[in-house]
């Protein structure tokens, strides 16, 4: 995850990320939790799980927030870290976990990644094709911004001669 904001040598970017990481995935099994104590009947439990997952969010955010400062962050930029992220997983990431599950013979978890690395690879391409076509937007929008600033200095030029 890695941002370019902030020297990803430093023990307190390190800490965040770390952080960030162990909220979110609090939020994630919590919210396992409860769907688990739903099936088995325990609403209260289930809600108390997801009421305590939607803090877990609000940690995660907060980690975010000093990783990837709003002011620094633009739609194209948040679409590039994606692409980079869901590239790693289908690239580096599931293929050693791959390896190590065939390794171990677990065929479920190989099934699992497999499906996993296939998944990453659609969210990368689907983000790659929404910052292409943001990108051709911006373009177009550009074009018409830019005949406007020649009318406009077009006019000014006749007034002030």
């Amino acid at each position: 995850m890695a941002s370019p904001f902030h020297n990803p040598a430093s023990a307190t970017i390190q800490n965040l990320e770390a952080a960030f990481a162990g909220e979110s995935m609090a939020h994630i099994k919590y919210r396992y939790f409860a769907k688990l104590c739903r099936e088995m009947g325990d609403e209260d439990t289930a809600k108390h799980f997801e009421e305590t997952a939607n803090q877990e969010v609000m940690h995660a955010f907060g980690h975010l927030d000093l990783l990837f400062p709003k002011a620094n962050m633009t739609p194209a930029k948040a679409l590039q870290f994606a692409i980079e992220g869901e590239t790693y997983e289908f690239t580096t990431m599931y293929p050693g976990f791959r390896n190590a599950a065939v390794a171990e013979g677990h065929d479920a978890a190989v099934k699992e990644i497999d499906e996993q690395i296939a998944e990453s690879k659609e969210h990368a391409a689907q983000f790659k094709a929404v910052l292409e076509k943001a990108a051709k937007r911006f373009a177009a929008l550009t074009k018409v911004e830019e005949r406007h600033a020649n009318a406009y200095q077009a006019v000014l030029d006749k007034i002030s001669a």
